[in-house]
């Protein structure tokens, strides 16, 4: 049986004395407190600057000293303006004729040719409805100290029949014949007169572009000798379609040049 002493503070209980403070409830003890980490020593270099982030470092121009920015900014000045003169130039050149070009046509030529050659307009003019092929022929001394005179080759045939069938033909073969005969319509009149300095020019090598052609035919047998050439052109118009009336001559004309010496010296040259 269960007695309490009050005033000795203890609990009886089937004869054995116990203090009261051993029947006070347990109360669990409370978690522990993680450890706080230590902070990191100083490295002297503060993360932030107290005025703001610091500044990136220069690259390019920038970092350069002074002199050399202002002479990076001079040779760009340059630059811009030779570009400039060289798009104005070329514009004047492929551009309708108007006053400006015709002021300047000399100063306008002597910058475009020959480095800077167009062969294109701003404004293309009508398509062209003419075949224009370039003919050759040669007269000829004989080793039996006959002249005789070949017939007529005609190159531009030749050159044609070279680009059928063939999926990558060079330049050389579309181009070359057809740019001489060009070059030296455009630099002489009607009377075969050439109208500039390039006039010489035109006429050496469309000269010494059919000689080379008529090297490669074999024209002149052996002991044989090419001693002048002529070149001449056959312009036909190509026929309209059957849904135009469109009235055309189809009767073909022809330019023959004069005949041209050949020299000794170029008979063995081929063309540039």
């Amino acid at each position: 049986m269960d007695q309490r002493d009050g005033q000795s503070g203890l609990h009886q209980q089937d004869g054995r004395d116990l203090p009261l403070a051993s029947l006070a409830p347990v109360l669990p003890l409370a978690p522990p407190v993680p450890p706080i980490p230590p902070s990191p020593p100083p490295t002297g270099h503060p993360t932030e600057h107290p005025l703001g982030p610091p500044a990136e470092p220069r690259t390019g121009v920038a970092a350069l000293s002074l002199r050399y920015r202002i002479g990076v900014a001079l040779a760009l000045a340059v630059v811009a303006v030779a570009v400039s003169v060289h798009t104005g130039m070329v514009f004047l050149h492929i551009a309708p004729s108007n006053t400006v070009s015709k002021k300047h046509n000399e100063a306008i030529e002597n910058w475009v040719y020959p480095e800077f050659e167009q062969n294109w307009k701003l404004f293309a003019p009508n398509p062209l409805q003419q075949n224009v092929a370039v003919q050759v022929r040669a007269e000829i001394s004989t080793a039996g100290g006959e002249i005789r005179t070949s017939r007529w080759y005609d190159l531009s045939a030749q050159d044609g029949r070279a680009i059928d069938g063939n999926l990558l033909p060079s330049h050389t073969q579309q181009n070359q014949l057809r740019r001489a005969w060009d070059f030296y319509a455009a630099t002489h009149d009607s009377a075969n007169r050439p109208s500039g300095l390039r006039g010489a020019l035109s006429e050496k090598y469309l000269r010494r572009l059919v000689e080379q052609r008529l090297d490669r035919v074999d024209v002149a047998g052996p002991g044989d000798v090419v001693d002048r050439v002529q070149v001449r052109s056959r312009t036909s118009n190509v026929r309209p379609p059957e849904w135009s009336d469109e009235q055309i001559p189809l009767k073909p004309s022809y330019r023959a040049l004069p005949w041209w010496s050949v020299t000794r010296d170029e008979a063995g040259e081929g063309a540039p």
